[in-house]
């Protein structure tokens, strides 16, 4: 396998419909080892998830990673809030950006680089309704080329 090969273990596709993503950072999460074991089968879910930061540090919410089948009592809560790994002054350039502009953190993708769990976060402005259908209509569009060739 390549030296900085991903495995990717999930990608958030709902974020790329209700958003435009302005800017990728990646970023390391910290993990209880049930959790990581878990990644590992793919037993992720990004409903509803975002990023807020609190006290000079980005904490992710409401990503769903389900429970390890073989885990004891001392198995992860699945919804718990989880610390994200990132340098201060990225921290700082995150916050200030959220609150000036009116964007969001969201997760777009989870994957394994080097063995460690690296989340994708998209520095993102929602999209209104017009801006979706017009994603739609180029999608179909590209398809039809497609087709035709």
């Amino acid at each position: 396998m390549a030296e900085n090969a991903r495995k990717i273990i999930a990608t958030n596709r709902k974020a790329f419909h209700e958003y435009t993503v302005l800017e990728r950072i990646e970023a390391g999460m910290a993990l209880q080892g049930t959790e990581a074991k878990s990644l590992r089968a793919g037993k992720v879910s990004f409903l509803d998830s975002f990023v807020s930061i609190r006290e000079g540090e980005a904490w992710l919410t409401k990503l769903h990673i389900s429970p390890y089948d073989f885990g004891n009592r001392a198995n992860h809560d699945p919804t718990r809030r989880r610390k994200l790994l990132l340098h201060r002054h990225e921290i700082l350039k995150l916050d200030q950006r959220v609150r000036e502009k009116g964007l969001t953190l969201i997760p777009l993708s989870l994957y394994f680089s080097k063995g460690r769990v690296k989340l994708e976060l998209g520095l993102c402005r929602g999209k209104k309704l017009y801006d979706k259908r017009e994603a739609i209509a180029k999608r179909d569009l590209a398809r039809e080329r497609e087709r035709n060739l």
